[in-house]
């Protein structure tokens, strides 16, 4: 199995490419090791001193790391990774696989501007996030502003806030004129 790395906007995250699916389904963002309790893979990261964040993207994993130095724990990772695919291992377990998203907020009468703007960021924005090491997610609408959370690399990235507001809320205030600003949760 060869593994890739990736290098992302956000130089504490590395991206790692197995060439295998990750996830299907939402990714999901891990930020504390007993927050991958029912997470094999992301448990078996967080075992490595020095990760301080796992993200499971549908055909990624990224990493974010404390102070440590990338060639002291890289090794390691890429180690971790290549056991857990060996091992047959799931991702998520059942019950874990089952959680969902929090609840969005937003009046009923703008669920018209909310399709729009969620098919915008899945379409146009979300790949790009991707493509990063991240994901976006639509939190909610209110008074002209849309609420998204970043997850993965986009979390803690230093370029997120001009990504969120030079990228998307350009992108969305052109095609939807009802929004006026774009906020990070």
């Amino acid at each position: 199995m060869f593994i890739q790395t990736e290098s992302t906007p956000n130089p504490a995250t590395l991206k790692f490419l197995p060439g295998r699916p990750v996830l299907e389904g939402s990714p999901r963002d891990f930020l504390t090791s007993e927050s991958a309790g029912e997470a094999p893979l992301a448990r078996a990261l967080f075992a490595i001193p020095g990760v301080a964040g796992v993200f499971l993207g549908s055909d990624f994993i990224a990493v974010t790391k404390d102070a440590t130095e990338w060639q002291h724990i890289k090794p390691s990772i890429l180690g971790a990774i290549m056991e857990h695919y060996v091992s047959g291992a799931p991702m998520l377990t059942a019950s874990a696989a089952s959680e969902s998203e929090q609840d969005e907020f937003f009046k009923v009468e703008d669920q018209e501007i909310v399709e729009t703007i969620k098919d915008l960021i899945e379409t146009r924005v979300r790949p790009a996030v991707a493509n990063d090491g991240g994901d976006i997610i639509f939190k909610g609408f209110r008074d002209g502003t849309v609420y998204l959370s970043m997850k993965g690399a986009c979390a803690g990235c230093p370029s997120s806030t001009a990504t969120l507001k030079n990228g998307v809320q350009n992108l969305l205030r052109h095609f939807i004129p009802e929004v006026q600003a774009v906020e990070q949760i």
